[in-house]
């Protein structure tokens, strides 16, 4: 049986870990190792204080050299890439293990300290937020008006000696802490699948350092010339566009009468289209847009992060907490601005930013170097980049786990090329017509009820995808109207009295509005009865298994189970979407789970309900199908470099002899043993520069 090293490690460096990343910062030539705690299995706790001058201790060498010895650390990328930097072992991926995705597979939070208090941890072990405070002071530069540069043991030695008191502390905290958490979802094939993710980020991918420099520079000076453009429209009332919100609207308020509740991309948006308003007006709101929407953030995490020409570290595994899908890090390139402009547009911008012609050529500066900006990933010389994503696969996934047979086999006529587009195909039958009577508009409606209605969403679901997609409501309701069936209008007329009555919101929607996305709502519910009925059967099973500890219930693909503190939903892969300390409440039987409030990002008790459960799960299901295709196209050969929502990208040599025999997109559309029927498709292409195809 292998024995268990538990390492961890403090260092100091003049490096910034946050902006630099894991990477970056251990090979800084200013990073080193201070101190270093371990145990061996359940041994006492050592501590190896490196400043002192004297050499590893045998024991921990030993431990780190044994092929048959796995490590554990928590957050393991950090302590693998100082040791293999810093002291170059390199201990093989294979051996490592960590805490920190134990506990993100189950949708705990990352922290050790905040793990410490959900699991109750004694606090006596616990790792206590209190040494955060020593970790700063010892492991980066003294602030500049300090008389010392650095902070030792030697010029604080009472505090040197509580910060080594802390650092074995973190041992003991982080076996207890693997000792309490669940192992349901800590399996080989999740570990693999972690390995696999941990190659991926050591591997990183391409960066265009001369685009993102040369964006930098482009926007610096278009903000500038903005500035003093608004300044000048304004008479010197208004002196930045993104720092003086209330002089701004004050501004607005008393030249034009016009008050904005605020200054967010859908509100300027609105307003700049609303021809009513003065010409000069809607200039100075584009100036703002304009302004504020930038993408040089991104431009300056790839150039702080980038590692020998590459950028590394940018996803977390089991980043996304109720689902397991991944988190992105600092250049974050799952947010990247949806293209506003023509791929050709794309192109020629890039290269005049790239040439440092930007300010004289382009119209719109910040507006080309935001779409530029996926254009900094690239493939290095010699190699060119494969691109392919799954097609819709949520969609399928969510029709697949409902039994939605009709809905999997349009997706099978679709790939096959003998079945109509699938968003005429859902609004044609939820308007009881032909696709091939269909025009553009009906499309447009179908796919607006595609992709926001099947999770139990209404008007607000609507109104989301309006603000995210740029949709006109007011446009598609007028053109919608006339087209409803009667038994849906009525029901939706009905809906919309009734809210108004219990006063509820109508989300400052006018009363047609609201109408004709209640109908849509209830006319595409109709059609995918299958997808409808499912929110309330897991609901009801979830609900069950909560009242029921120990036993199983399944709902079509899924099963629901109960065990001590937490509630299971169990996916075909054999992985489980995991809601600690589930509860029902006595006034409507209302399911509740701890969890991470999205927007507070505080540990507290989320209600929760079938359309949500069931979404958590389509997503969960898609990302395991997504991971299934990316391992099979590790095995074929792909250096996979990186993801982007269901889209993977990878890397091989230039030449087209030296690649895999069967496509990126095919690997990813390989069929699932574990989803049998499951209709999968992909699509890509390759390019030495990353785009939206």
């Amino acid at each position: 049986m292998s024995s268990m090293l538990w390492l961890d490690c403090e260092t100091y460096s003049e490096c910034n870990l946050k902006t630099k990343g894991a990477h970056v910062y251990a090979a800084h030539p200013t990073t080193e190792i201070t101190i270093a705690t371990w145990a061996i299995d359940e041994g006492p706790v050592r501590t190896w204080d490196a400043t002192t001058g004297s050499v590893m201790p045998v024991e921990l060498y030993d431990a780190l050299h044994d092929d048959d010895c796995l490590v554990t650390a928590h957050n393991s990328a950090f302590d693998r890439n100082v040791f293999k930097y810093v002291l170059g072992i390199d201990v093989p991926l294979e051996r490592w293990r960590d805490t920190m995705h134990q506990a993100l597979a189950h949708s705990l939070p990352g922290g050790l300290d905040k793990l410490c208090d959900i699991l109750k941890v004694p606090y006596d072990i616990a790792k206590h937020k209190s040494g955060h405070t020593l970790l700063m002071f010892f492991c980066k530069p003294r602030p500049a008006n300090d008389k010392i540069r650095r902070a030792t043991r030697l010029t604080h030695p009472d505090k040197w000696a509580e910060f080594l008191a802390y650092a074995g502390a973190d041992i003991t905290s982080m076996r207890d802490v693997a000792r309490r958490l669940p192992r349901w979802n800590y399996g080989a094939g999740e570990i693999a699948l972690w390995q696999f993710d941990q190659r991926v980020n050591d591997r990183g991918f391409a960066i265009d350092t001369c685009l993102a420099e040369r964006a930098l520079d482009a926007i610096a000076i278009a903000r500038t010339q903005l500035t003093a453009d608004v300044a000048d429209a304004t008479a010197g009332a208004v002196t930045s566009l993104t720092k003086e919100r209330d002089v701004f609207l004050g501004y607005l308020l008393e030249e034009y009468g016009v008050d904005l509740p605020d200054l967010t991309k859908a509100t300027l948006e609105r307003r700049i289209n609303d021809d009513t308003l003065p010409r000069e007006l809607r200039t100075l709101l584009s100036m703002r847009l304009e302004a504020a929407t930038t993408s040089g953030g991104k431009y300056k995490a790839a150039l702080d992060g980038v590692h020998h020409g590459r950028l590394k570290g940018t996803a977390q595994w089991r980043g996304a907490m109720r689902t397991g899908r991944w988190a992105h890090r600092r250049f974050q390139p799952g947010n990247m601005m949806r293209p506003t402009m023509k791929q050709s547009d794309i192109d020629f911008s890039i290269d005049m930013i790239r040439k440092g012609h930007a300010n004289l050529v382009l119209p719109n500066v910040i507006g080309a170097c935001n779409n530029a900006v996926r254009g900094c990933i690239i493939a290095p010389e010699g190699r060119v980049l494969h691109v392919a994503d799954l097609s819709n696969i949520e969609g399928r996934g969510a029709a697949w786990l409902a039994n939605e047979e009709w809905k999997l086999q349009a997706f099978r006529d679709f790939d096959a090329g003998i079945g109509p587009d699938l968003y005429k195909l859902a609004y044609a039958r939820s308007m009881g017509i032909t696709p091939d009577m269909v025009d553009k508009l009906g499309r447009q409606i179908g796919k607006v009820m595609e992709l926001c209605l099947g999770f139990g969403g209404g008007v607000a679901a609507f109104l989301t995808f309006a603000i995210t997609y740029g949709l006109d409501l007011v446009a598609l309701a007028a053109a919608a109207r006339d087209t409803l069936p009667d038994w849906a209008y009525r029901e939706a007329k009905g809906f919309y009295a009734w809210t108004v009555k219990k006063k509820r919101s109508t989300f400052g929607l006018p009363e047609d509005v609201f109408v004709v996305c209640d109908a849509l709502k209830r006319m595409w519910r109709e059609a995918n009865s299958n997808i409808a009925a499912m929110w309330g059967e897991l609901e009801d099973a979830v609900r069950t298994a909560i009242n029921n500890p120990g036993e199983v219930f399944t709902c079509r693909h899924l099963r629901a189970i109960r065990t001590g503190q937490w509630l299971r939903v169990v996916l075909p892969s054999g992985r489980a979407l995991c809601y600690p300390s589930p509860q029902l409440h006595s006034d409507k039987q209302e399911i509740s789970y701890m969890g991470v409030n999205q927007y507070t990002r505080q540990w507290q008790r989320i209600r929760s309900y079938g359309g949500k459960f069931f979404e958590n799960g389509v997503q969960a299901f898609a990302n395991d199908v997504f991971c299934h295709g990316l391992l099979i196209a590790e095995e074929e050969g792909y250096d996979v470099v990186t993801t982007i929502h269901d889209e993977g990208l990878a890397e091989t040599p230039a030449h087209p002899m030296c690649w895999p025999a069967r496509s990126l997109a095919d690997c990813l559309a390989r069929p699932v043993r574990w989803a049998p029927g499951l209709p999968l498709a992909a699509a890509g292409f390759e390019a030495t520069r990353y785009r939206k195809d």
